[in-house]
């Protein structure tokens, strides 16, 4: 059978099938030659606890191996050398991958591996156990392959010494360069809206109503300074939104228009302090969306849902923080603590601009895990605004009304609570949902201003084939439910009839949204969605707005 082939010459065109038998699943391997798919977070805690440090897992018995069957021409061969020698190992997912080509070097590597394991057997074995003509063949593989055999020892010599190297040196920095992409579609129906005056008539046009293109352009940059710390730099580059626009609620997430300007979007340093213990200071990029761990596992610009509304709850976008410090502790083995301090360029100059004094914003997290499929999150958020605005870009996130003699409006402290949980009911099917609640006040002044928002969420992983991803969210964006500031500083009435009376806005919006991403490569999705709100602006009277989205993803 052997012979069916030519091996009378034992260079690179010998006896296939004892190649295929003694080295292609022979540990050994370079690790460069295990490519592992990586989209699912399962998938990836697999790579980290068996590639990393044991690429190859033994086998048995063949019937571990999915990708051999009892029907393929080395399948006899296979299951006797793993009964006789055990000279046969798999990769983590159970697969023997036969048909993948392999160098030289790596033959020699998995003959060499699988040497040492017949010279066990002649050491421990009875002399039966291996056959005369199997050793003849082994000792002349082995001959012809001394070169590289000879070339993978040296090079092994060199790589012991240059760890030593390595481990010797006590500082030594590593830059990786990262990127994304992202390019979206977007148009919208045509819409009239009540504006003020909000007195019931449908006075306004949508005026953004044309399709247009949106793309935002990222490149991070991660250098590791020691193995317990590293700087995070990331360039922006983007334009395009869906401005002019009559309500934020039609926000999408990847919209921050530089004019196609570069931009520094992060700049931080992470330091593992211990090991329960992180530490993130910067003076760009430090926010709780970066700093907070979400229960969302899904919760992404780029390949999560599309609009901005639906990535996170509105309390955790509160004051779009910059420069700041943050902390994350891992203090139960279930429950971690999150906190940060950031701050932003004031709005509204000459009252308290300062980094402590400013548009400021603290806040911590708690996150729980009670089981393996339930991630809950609680979390309080201070922020003083100088001019009103908590800059969370959903629903109601100007709070007081604009003085049209100074043009500028009053400051507030906010207090806000939330809560998010995610529910993961199997593994196609992921429940989720939020709420918050703010309350504000004028500094030094009377009456308060409140504010609740909610979403719902289900989420269908791996439809339709895995790593796809589909989507479906209802909410209501933050909407003020009642405002008794100072007479003049209440918006729902100043929209009204312009006097700022006290009173909540009088509707409701809601916002429903459905996405299906598809995963063309492991580093290409595209994702069609469609947006429908109804009473825009928390304005009965105006038009519902329904939107088309087709966001394309690039990543490296």
């Amino acid at each position: 059978m052997l012979c069916k082939v030519e091996c009378k010459k034992l260079n690179i065109g010998q006896a296939w099938v004892i190649a295929f038998l003694l080295v292609v699943g022979v540990t050994g391997l370079p690790t460069t030659a295990i490519a592992i798919p990586t989209e699912q977070l399962e998938e990836q805690t697999e790579i980290s606890s068996n590639v990393l440090d044991d690429p190859m897992a033994q086998v048995t018995s063949v019937s571990q191996l999915r990708d051999v069957q009892p029907t393929d021409w080395a399948f006899g061969a296979l299951q006797s050398l793993v009964k006789r020698y055990g000279c046969i190992v798999g990769y983590p997912n159970r697969t023997y991958r036969g048909k993948r080509a392999l160098t030289r070097y790596e033959f020699a590597a998995g003959l060499n591996a699988c040497l040492d394991r017949v010279n066990e057997l002649i050491a421990t074995a009875t002399s039966d156990v291996i056959r005369h003509e199997d050793l003849t063949t082994l000792q002349k593989l082995q001959e012809d392959f001394a070169a590289e055999l000879a070339t993978l020892r040296s090079r092994v010599d060199n790589l012991e010494a240059r760890t030593a190297k390595i481990e010797a040196n006590q500082f030594s920095t590593t830059t990786k360069l990262s990127g994304l992409s992202i390019i979206g579609i977007q148009g919208r129906t045509q819409n009239r809206a009540d504006i003020s005056p909000r007195d019931g008539k449908k006075d306004t046009d949508d005026a953004g109503t044309n399709t247009n293109l949106i793309y935002q352009h990222l490149l991070f940059l991660t250098t590791q300074i020691s193995p317990r710390s590293y700087l995070f730099t990331g360039l922006l580059a983007a334009d395009g939104s869906t401005e002019p626009r009559l309500s934020n609620d039609v926000f999408l997430s990847y919209e921050y228009p530089t004019d196609g300007q570069l931009i520094v979007s992060d700049l931080n340093y992470h330091w593992l302090v211990t090991d329960n213990l992180a530490v993130m200071i910067g003076t760009e990029g430090v926010s709780m969306t970066t700093a907070f761990r979400g229960p969302n596992r899904y919760e992404s610009a780029a390949t999560g849902p599309l609009s901005w509304f639906a990535q996170r709850n509105p309390i955790l976008d509160i004051g779009f923080g910059k420069g700041g410090i943050a902390v994350d502790w891992q203090f139960a083995k279930r429950a971690s603590l999150q906190a940060i301090y950031s701050s932003n360029t004031p709005g509204n100059p000459g009252k308290r601009s300062g980094l402590f004094d400013g548009h400021t914003t603290g806040a911590v997290q708690l996150l729980l895990t009670p089981s393996d499929v339930l991630d809950l999150s609680l979390y309080y958020v201070n922020n003083y605004s100088s001019d009103g605005c908590l800059l969370s870009f959903a629903g109601d996130d100007c709070l007081t009304a604009t003085n049209p003699a100074t043009g500028k409006s009053e400051p507030l402290q906010t207090n806000a609570l939330g809560a998010s949980m995610n529910w993961q009911i199997s593994s196609r099917v992921t429940l989720g949902g939020w709420f918050g609640y703010t309350n504000s006040y004028i500094p030094g002044r009377s009456g308060t201003v409140e504010t609740t928002n909610y979403m719902v969420y289900l989420n269908f992983p791996d439809l339709f084939g895995k790593g796809n991803l589909g989507g479906i969210y209802f909410g209501q964006p933050p909407k003020i439910t009642n405002s008794d500031l100072p007479v003049g500083n209440n918006v729902p009435d100043f929209i009204n009839t312009g006097l700022g009376r006290a009173g909540g806005q009088p509707g409701t919006t809601y916002h429903i949204e459905a996405f299906y991403r598809f995963q063309v490569t492991d580093n290409i999705s595209i994702t069609p969605g469609i947006i429908h709100i109804w009473e825009p602006r928390h304005t009965p009277d105006s038009d519902p707005i329904t939107m088309g989205v087709l966001r394309t993803s690039f990543s490296f």
